[in-house]
């Protein structure tokens, strides 16, 4: 490691912010910025929009219900098998690329226990065959599954079609207006993008990552895909990619001539929605929340806490309460910073509740 540049923790924090567009709002298109953060974790329907008007200059709900709506869009499982938006064109080698760790679900006690002596390959064949040409919830599709597959958990049969066969969700699963999923309706993916998937590219699944992540290390890219044994294929792309040191020692790999931010780099207040890219990026996620801070949320049992930055790092949670947006700091505001945050607050107010007349809170 002799020679390479050592990076800071606020280097590291700043390069993040400047890549996601969390130090300045960007005047790109919902689809554009979606493409270039490769996938928007999406698991419960409003999240994403949150996460969109953190970093774009302009964004109204209608922009991404209309980009489900038309398509270009897909809501599936992916990246760490959780539901996510990504582009038509990316998932066409997304899903393939982590389609076996996707299907590593089915090991787990909640699949295992229902499914132990079903025929996977003729279960998938049969969904397939079900949901072919049309679009239905999850229940009925396991009713119908049910019909083949008698005494089984009717829910349970569809979740593993859904594990086996790249399903995705109809629009109206991730319109504005929900915070919980309620009703989602699935159909064949490869339906809904009009063309068949491709290869799995873990090759481009890295490169894409490093470009609005890194510098990363190896566990980094694993904990964000959630793929394994990816550190050969990063042997294998040495040469293609410039190799820093992080504040600790630790090797980082970027791709070539990509910006490194400047430490001092003044940086605004950001909401972030809960599950947002900027906090499950990373295995050592400290260039964006503390370690201390980062066991607090996982002590209540989810990493899926909407945090508010200050100074660039978590500072505190947030949550909607009635008509008013309710701030828990985890640290002491200075004056300026109360009222930078009173002024975003406000703002995520007129965006998520328009006319409600919500006001800010901040707790004792």
């Amino acid at each position: 490691m002799r020679g390479m540049r050592e990076l800071s923790l606020r280097e590291l924090n700043r390069t993040l912010l400047v890549r996601q567009h969390l130090a300045a709002r960007t005047g790109l298109t919902p689809y554009e910025i979606i493409r270039q953060l490769v996938a928007v974790q999406g698991q419960e329907p409003n999240w994403p929009y949150i996460g969109l008007w953190s970093r774009l200059t302009r964004f109204e709900h209608g922009e991404l219900a209309a980009l489900l709506h038309g398509r270009q869009l897909v809501r599936s499982t992916t990246l760490r098998r959780t539901v996510h938006l990504s582009a038509a064109e990316d998932y066409r080698w997304l899903r393939p690329t982590l389609q076996s760790y996707v299907e590593g679900l089915l090991n787990a006690a909640y699949y295992r226990d229902e499914i132990t002596g079903v025929d996977l390959p003729a279960l998938a064949a049969v969904g397939r065959e079900l949901s072919a040409g049309r679009w239905m919830s999850r229940r009925e599709l396991g009713l119908l599954l049910a019909e083949r597959f008698p005494q089984r958990h009717t829910r349970r049969l569809a979740e593993t079609v859904e594990v086996l066969v790249p399903m995705a969700h109809g629009a109206e699963s991730g319109e504005w207006g929900r915070w919980r999923n309620r009703y989602v309706t699935v159909g064949p993916a490869e339906e809904w993008i009009g063309s068949p998937l491709g290869e799995a590219d873990p090759v481009t699944l890295i490169l894409r990552y490093l470009a609005v992540f890194g510098p990363a290390t190896v566990a980094d890219v694993q904990a964000w895909s959630g793929l394994t044994r990816l550190a050969e294929v990063i042997a294998e792309l040495r040469p293609r990619l410039r190799v820093l040191r992080g504040p600790d020692g630790v090797e980082l790999f970027d791709v070539p001539d990509a910006p490194v931010a400047d430490p001092d780099l003044p940086v605004p207040v950001r909401f972030l929605p809960a599950f947002d890219n900027a906090l499950l990026g990373y295995k050592d996620r400290r260039r964006v929340i503390a370690e201390d801070d980062r066991r607090r949320i996982a002590a209540e049992g989810s990493a899926g806490v909407p945090v508010y930055l200050v100074g660039g790092f978590a500072h505190g949670r947030w949550s909607l309460d009635g008509p008013d947006l309710r701030i828990v700091p985890w640290y002491p505001l200075q004056p300026a910073e109360h009222a930078e945050l009173a002024v975003e607050g406000r703002r995520l107010l007129d965006f998520v509740s328009p006319g409600a007349g919500g006001d800010l809170v901040v707790a004792e």
